[in-house]
């Protein structure tokens, strides 16, 4: 018989077993995540960057959000330093790029002590995001990104809300 002080009905209480848990839930969920996704016709590759920065800082809710927030706040920074290097290299040819990377690090990393905008992890993986989706800065693109990683932010969510209830 279970101790009563160790482990609440239906749980485990072993090490391994919760181990074992967590890893079925959170797989479970990626690969619904991943179904998901392409069933509504978004890049998988896109979903897994709101899960990943999801568990960028894991620790509350709160701190989530705020991940989701900033990676949706690098993936507009990213499409706004494309457009505007872009504009730059007429005036300053090779120096274009340089300059606005210099610019959006200080911002980004401005940030870090910020409580909602300081996650830096999520806001370089929104720009990555960004870049990486090679899409044309029109409303669509933004509301393709956004769509593919909430999916993956609500995934992040639903993982760790199952493993608090089921594994931890």
């Amino acid at each position: 018989m279970p101790d009563a002080d160790n482990q609440t009905a239906g749980q485990p209480n072993h090490p391994r077993q919760k181990f074992i848990l967590w890893t079925v839930i959170a797989s479970a969920v990626a690969a619904l995540a991943a179904w998901l996704s392409e069933a509504l016709a978004l890049e998988v590759w896109i979903m897994f960057a709101g899960f990943i920065a999801w568990f960028t800082r894991p620790t509350s809710f709160g701190n989530s959000l705020s991940a989701m927030l900033c990676l949706w706040l690098g993936v507009a920074i990213g499409a706004g330093s494309g457009a505007l290097t872009g504009a730059l290299i007429p005036v300053l040819g090779q120096f274009a790029l340089p300059v606005v990377v210099f610019a959006v690090a200080l911002v980004i990393v401005g940030l870090r002590n910020h409580h909602i905008a300081g996650n830096m992890l999520a806001w370089f993986l929104g720009m990555v995001t960004w870049f990486a989706a090679s899409l044309d800065i029109v409303g669509a693109s933004l509301l393709n990104l956004a769509g593919a990683t909430a999916i993956g932010g609500l995934a992040g969510y639903t993982c760790q809300a199952l493993n608090r209830r089921w594994a931890e």
